[in-house]
Formats: C-alpha cells, structure tokens, sequence
C-alpha cells in the first residue's frame, strides 16, 4: 500500500521493467522500412534539440553553470520529440539488452534493429545539417551561432577516446534512465518532465552522444573544414545504456523469470 501510494498512478519499477522488455520485443520485431523511416525521424528530432543548445549557447552571459543547464534543458526537445512524437533513437534502443537477457529475442534481431536505427539516426542527422546550412542559421546573431557550433565542435573532435569512452558511457546511462523514467508516466506531461533532468544533466555535464555528435561534428566540418567522428563515444553509448541500465534493471527485476513473452 505504501508504494502505492509513493508511485501514485505510475508505473512501479518492476512493472516498468516488464514495459521495456515488451518494448524491446515489438522494435526488435518491426519491419525494417518502418524501423528506418522512424529512425530518420529521430535523428531528425535529436539534431534539432542540438541546433537549441547551440543557439541558447550563443552569447550566453550566465555564466558555466546556469548556461549549461540552459543548454541541456533546451537539447530535451530531442528526446520529447523522439519519446512523445515516436521515433526509433540508437541510444534509447540499448534498452533491447532486457528483452535478449529474457531471451525474448534473439542477438541477430538486436543487432539488426540497432544497426538499422543507427543507419537511420546518421541519414536523419546528416540531411538536418543540409537543411540548417540551407538556412544559414550559423548566421543568426551576426554570425555568433556558427561561432558557437565551431567551437563545440572543436571541443569534441579534441578529445581523447578514452575521455570520448567514458563520456559515451555516462551519457547513455542518463539518456537510458531518461527513457526508463518516461516509461513510468501515464500522460504525456509525465513524460516530459521524465525526461527533462537525465537530459538536461547529461549534456550540462559534457557527455558524449553518439547520434547528436553527427549533427555537432559535420555542422562544425561545414563552416570550418575540420572536426572529426569518433568511434570511441558510439562504444561508450553502449556499455552505459546495455549494461549500466539494461542490464543491471535486467539483474533486479527480471533474472528468475522463465523468458515467456509477456503484456507489455
């Protein structure tokens, strides 16, 4: 009764649990053009989100803190439009770890809908980077925007891949936590303020999204010629959003159960 009461009218963790793990099962199940055409659209979405935080950015006189937080509560609109609008999203679609660990699935369907996804996600990303250079949107500010994405872009292209690595891994553990808290709510408002704190927090914190990096990197390659992709950030992604989430909601939730497909 008590936690009833705690969780209201949400979903409790382990019913949470059973969602994601149903979730993963119709993704993985999919159609390959339906999965596509979503996976499209969201990095679509996540580009956008990005192209916020770089124009919230541009000029801000806040200060470290209070601007990075800005920043990463206007990068939310990616994952509000992937989450609430449906798409298919590489970093959130880690979460099929639960369904395979119940052996729901099998490796081939969940290596054939993520590389599907990702696919997807670049194309998505890569076409809004056309899009925002057709625009000229680096203008906005008398030029202060494209200042602003050059020097994000720079910032990542630098790193090391171990830095890119770790960051990938604590990225996709929020971006994932993001996803499982959303799951929770009922209504579309719970949903999104689910979601605001994981991602508004990763992205103050300077983690490393594999899919908005291909929207930061080339945006930066275009208006300067430099900026390069690391492999390092899309490794990371995985182990935070498989393993550090996935698989460790999996070990509490889920082990003793006999792997039969259940309501989701």
């Amino acid at each position: 009764m008590a936690q009833e009461h705690l969780f209201g009218e949400a979903y409790q963790p382990v019913q949470i649990a059973r969602r994601i793990e149903g979730m993963g099962v119709a993704k993985a199940r999919a159609d390959a053009l339906t999965v596509l055409v979503l996976a499209v659209l969201a990095g679509a979405f996540i580009s956008l989100g990005a192209l916020l935080y770089t124009v919230v950015l541009s000029e801000s006189g806040l200060g470290l803190g209070p601007s990075r937080l800005l920043g990463g509560l206007s990068f939310c609109l990616g994952l509000v439009l992937v989450v609430i609008g449906g798409a298919e999203l590489f970093t959130g679609n880690n979460l099929l770890a639960m369904a395979w660990a119940s052996r729901l699935i099998d490796s081939r369907a969940v290596l054939r809908n993520w590389v599907l996804v990702y696919l997807g996600n670049v194309v998505g990303c890569l076409g809004t980077v056309l899009l925002v250079v057709w625009a000229g949107t680096a203008g906005l500010g008398d030029g202060a925007v494209g200042e602003m994405a050059l020097k994000i872009a720079h910032g990542k292209a630098q790193l090391g891949l171990g830095a890119a690595f770790a960051r990938g891994i604590l990225c996709n553990a929020l971006v994932c936590l993001a996803t499982w808290l959303a799951m929770a709510g009922r209504s579309v408002t719970d949903k999104i303020l689910a979601i605001l704190f994981p991602i508004a927090a990763f992205v103050a914190l300077g983690f490393e999204h594999s899919i908005a990096n291909w929207f930061f990197l080339p945006f930066g390659l275009v208006l300067d010629g430099q900026g390069t992709l690391s492999l390092a950030g899309v490794a990371g992604n995985l182990v935070g959003g498989t393993l550090l989430v996935a698989g460790m909601y999996w070990l509490a939730y889920l082990r003793g159960d006999d792997g039969q497909a259940r309501p989701s």
